[in-house]
C-alpha cells in the first residue's frame, strides 16, 4: 500500500489524498476459503497495528480522508478492503481490462479475483498510462493480471519513486533476465510489461519498488515512523 498527501486541493482539502491499493482484511482466513489458494499462497500472521485500518489510524487518516483509491489490480490481496471506503465519496480507480476481467466470468471467483471484494464498487476506469495527478502516473502492466498496473510518483526531494505491484513481484523477478513469480495470467505480455517498467525506471532513473519483497521492505522508510517526499 502507498499513501499520497498530494498538493492538489480535493474536496474542499489543502492536500489531494491517494491510496494505492488496500492490502488484505482482517477475516481474510474465512474470505479466502472458498478459493483454496492460502494452502499455495499462505498470508503470514501479522500483529493488529499493521492492518490497513490500524495503520491508517496511526497517521491521522480516516477512510473519509482519502479522495482517490487507485486499484493496481483486484486481487483479493490487493482490494480486500475496498469496503471500508463504502460511502466515503472516494473516487475507486481501475484499468478498463480489470474490471473487464474482474466482473465478467462466471462464479464466486477466479483465482485470487474474488468478487465478494468488489462486487458492489463503482469503479472509474483509465486505459493506457495516464497522469492520475500532476506527477503521479499509473502505468499500464498487464500479465499478473489483464489490467495490472504499476505507479510512477515524482516526489520533489526523493526523486520519481516507481511502484510495481504485482507486475513485478521481487527484484529477483525483475532480472535481468526477469523471472515469471507466482501467478502470471499472460506470459507474453507479463515480459513485456517488465521491460517497459525497466525502460521507465532507467528513463527516469527512478527507485523501483516491488510488489511483494520483504527483503526490499526492510530497507526503506516505513510508515508510520518514515516517509518520502
Amino acid at each position: 500500500m502507498v499513501l499520497l498527501h498530494h498538493p492538489l486541493r480535493a474536496r474542499g482539502n489543502p492536500w489531494g489524498t491517494l491510496l494505492w491499493d488496500t492490502s488484505c482484511p482482517r477475516d481474510w482466513e474465512t474470505r479466502w476459503a472458498p478459493t483454496g489458494l492460502q494452502e499455495y499462497f499462505p498470508y503470514d500472521q501479522v500483529s493488529d497495528e499493521e492492518y490497513l485500518d490500524s495503520r491508517l489510524g496511526q497517521l491521522g487518516v480516516q477512510p473519509q480522508d482519502i479522495d482517490y483509491l487507485v486499484l493496481s489490480h483486484l486481487h483479493f490481496d490487493h482490494a480486500g478492503n475496498i469496503g471500508m471506503f463504502t460511502g466515503t465519496g472516494a473516487k475507486l480507480v481501475c484499468h478498463e481490462k480489470e474490471k473487464e476481467f474482474a466482473f465478467g466470468f462466471d462464479g464466486a471467483f477466479n483465482g485470487a479475483h474474488l468478487k465478494a471484494d468488489y462486487a458492489a464498487c463503482d469503479f472509474d476506469t483509465v486505459s493506457g498510462d495516464t497522469e492520475i495527478l500532476p506527477g503521479v502516473t499509473l502505468i499500464e502492466a498487464p500479465g499478473h493480471t489483464p489490467g495490472t498496473m504499476a505507479m510512477k510518483v515524482e516526489l520533489p526531494e526523493t526523486g520519481t519513486m516507481l511502484f510495481t505491484s504485482d507486475a513485478v513481484y521481487m527484484g529477483d523477478s525483475y532480472g535481468p533476465p526477469a523471472t515469471p513469480a507466482a501467478i502470471v495470467n499472460d506470459l507474453t505480455a507479463w515480459y513485456g510489461s517488465v521491460e517497459k517498467i525497466r525502460g521507465i525506471a532507467e528513463q527516469s532513473d527512478a527507485t523501483v519498488v516491488f510488489g511483494h519483497d520483504a527483503e526490499q521492505l526492510r530497507s526503506m522508510r516505513l510508515a508510520p515512523s518514515g516517509f518520502y517526499a
